[in-house]
């Protein structure tokens, strides 16, 4: 009897199944953004506001979440993160507080390099000479 009851034990160990292993292969891509960059709705938010004294941080955020069908929480450390990059290459100006916060607005020449240059022609001034 205590050989059957060892072989019966045995053999529930050898049906166990096995584990599987996870493919890399049939997991899905992810799709693109359908929203611009963040650099574009931060730039676009603060030419939208015009508040004199720069644009919030928190009214930045508010816009963008307005304008395009965004997850704020997912996308704030990239808004964070840019406005303190363009803060340190001067395209921003941080009129009121530190880091990430406070206000923003942008500097003079942020402003002239985000409007399209219009095409002057010069014209030859055709000097009226008498000519007999």
């Amino acid at each position: 009897m205590s050989e059957e009851t060892a072989a019966v034990s045995a053999t529930p160990a050898a049906t166990t199944p096995k584990k599987k292993a996870k493919s890399t292969a049939n997991k899905p891509k992810t799709a693109a953004p359908t929203h611009p960059k963040v650099s574009e709705m931060v730039f676009a938010a603060i030419t939208n506001l015009k508040e004199r004294g720069g644009s919030s941080l928190v009214a930045i955020k508010k816009h963008i979440g307005s304008q395009h069908k965004v997850d704020l929480d997912c996308l704030t450390p990239f808004i964070k993160k840019y406005l303190k990059s363009t803060v340190v290459s001067g395209t921003l100006v941080q009129t009121k507080g530190k880091g990430a916060n406070g206000s923003f607005k942008l500097s003079a020449s942020g402003q002239k390099s985000s409007e399209p240059k219009k095409a002057t022609k010069k014209v030859k001034k055709v000097s009226a000479s008498p000519t007999k």
